[in-house]
């Protein structure tokens, strides 16, 4: 008497050839279905959620401040809720992706720890999947961005890719062979936290001498403002600018007198650069990339900043002269980079979402299809099965 498993394995040969298929679209964004999906990006101040076709073009996009990181996760997670709710009202949402600005874990299910939220090991993928109704990826904001600079943006065409992110602090991701490489732990691409002075200033993650306290906005800035609250004269520029109170210093306002020839900030941007090239000679070699793309809000002062990133790795890059150089590129896609990426990596869990619900109801078609054939004895039975849809 036939059994099941044998109806069901008819046609091996085939089988075969589908399952190989299918692990190879599995690993494959060719493969994800055209649809639109919802890309969160989360900081300190503010999350940012949009809705992104296939091509990476934003459909539509709002923004509200970050509930203040005192608050419970669940308000969090309240905000997110109320902005794909939002968007769908108007849209046809398949999945919904989130870059958080923290450490998650390579399931890309848990943020482990995030510093300005009350997020520690926060099941947020399983959390917002049972309030959605939809697929919810969760990745780190740097890996999100890294996706959407290699999709669309500065990075296109490379196999190999170091994306910098250059904010408050620095933050990074690595993607070879179109795949984000997360680590065992998921927390890889720390870049900023990689000590180029020991015993340098203390940074927040408790160590001292880190490449972010060198080269990001909070270095930019609280250089300025160290010599503005000194009275230093080459800083009369920006003091008169902010009427001689010194918080009022930021990094965009730097960069903006940097345009404008202040010769302190040109220099400071100098400085910062400098570092910054220092840290891509050493990420180089360690991972030897194609390309680095330089994002980030620090990013927005061009070549203030990229040019002598570019001079300095060309002199601390270790067998100079003898190797190929990697690209130095600035990012294309701006501060909505983290958003379009985490649509696009999410538009992969809604095909396997998609496909996961077309082969349950192939499985109860067969079981049925089997059924009528031990129902009915004299009839014939299938001898391989139908094409699939």
């Amino acid at each position: 008497m036939s059994t099941y498993r044998d109806f069901t394995q008819r046609g091996t040969a085939r089988a075969g050839v589908l399952r190989t298929a299918g692990t190879r679209e599995r690993r494959s964004h060719l493969s994800a279905p055209r649809v639109p999906t919802v890309g969160i990006d989360i900081g300190g101040t503010k999350v940012m959620a949009g809705v992104v076709d296939a091509d990476g073009v934003i459909l539509e996009r709002i923004r509200t401040e970050t509930p203040d990181k005192s608050k419970s996760p669940k308000v969090v997670e309240d905000t997110i809720c109320e902005l794909v709710l939002d968007l769908s009202d108007r849209h046809d949402v398949h999945a919904v992706g989130i870059g958080a600005a923290g450490w998650v874990d390579a399931h890309r299910a848990t943020v482990l720890f995030a510093p300005h939220l009350a997020w520690r090991n926060e099941p947020l993928r399983d959390a917002l999947t049972a309030r959605l109704a939809v697929p919810v990826l969760v990745d780190n904001d740097a890996n999100t961005a890294a996706w959407a600079e290699w999709r669309f943006g500065a990075g296109r065409g490379e196999d190999h890719l170091v994306m910098i992110t250059l904010g408050t602090g620095i933050g990074g991701a690595i993607l070879e062979d179109g795949r984000v490489k997360r680590g065992k732990y998921g927390v890889a691409g720390e870049f900023g936290h990689m000590q180029v002075v020991p015993g340098g200033h203390r940074c927040p993650c408790g160590n001292r001498g880190c490449w972010e306290q060198y080269s990001s906005g909070n270095a930019l800035v609280r250089e300025a403002r160290e010599l503005a609250a000194a009275d230093s004269p080459v800083a009369y520029g920006i003091i008169d600018r902010v009427g001689g109170n010194v918080r009022d210093i930021t990094g965009p306002l730097i960069t903006e007198l940097a345009r404008e020839g202040d010769a302190m900030c040109v220099e400071l941007l100098q400085d910062i650069g400098q570092w910054l090239g220092v840290g891509i000679a050493n990420l180089a070699a360690a991972l030897d990339p194609s390309c680095f793309v330089i994002g980030g809000g620090v990013s927005a002062a061009d070549d203030l900043l990229i040019a002598p990133a570019r001079d300095a790795f060309r002199r601390h890059l270790t067998g100079r002269g003898y190797r190929p150089e990697a690209r130095i590129a600035k990012a294309q896609l701006g501060p909505e980079a983290g958003m379009v990426g985490a649509a696009d990596l999410a538009r992969l869990v809604a095909r396997r979402f998609r496909r996961t619900n077309r082969r349950r109801v192939e499985r109860h078609e067969r079981y049925e299809r089997y059924a009528q054939a031990l129902r009915n004895p004299g009839s014939a039975r299938p001898t391989q099965e139908p094409p699939a849809s």
